[in-house]
């Protein structure tokens, strides 16, 4: 997924990403979220991450329901730019995958 993330923001969001609220970690393992990275790149941000369960949309829900997680996201939303081309609600664009290797 991809994103763009404010450039006057960028130093504030690295710092608040060394030190994520325990409470939002736990949340993204308990929705079976694991080795998830963001990355940066010239003002871009692309996230990846492994999902575990069975049911990713009812898994998602129960993060969007989390209220640390929802404070969280308050904080990180004034910093991001979702692309211009996310549909309505979509915040991280999904990336198509082209290649994969194990």
């Amino acid at each position: 997924m991809m994103l763009r993330v404010k450039a006057e923001k960028f130093e504030e969001y690295r710092r608040l990403h060394v030190a994520v609220w325990p409470g939002v970690l736990r949340r993204i393992t308990s929705c079976r979220i694991s080795n998830y990275s963001i990355y940066h790149r010239e003002g871009w941000l692309f996230s990846y991450f492994e999902y575990g369960g069975d049911d990713f949309a009812a898994d998602m829900r129960r993060m969007e329901a989390d209220p640390e997680t929802l404070r969280w996201w308050d904080v990180m939303k004034p910093m991001q730019e979702p692309l211009p081309t996310c549909a309505p609600g979509e915040w991280w664009a999904p990336m198509e995958e082209v290649f994969h290797h194990e």
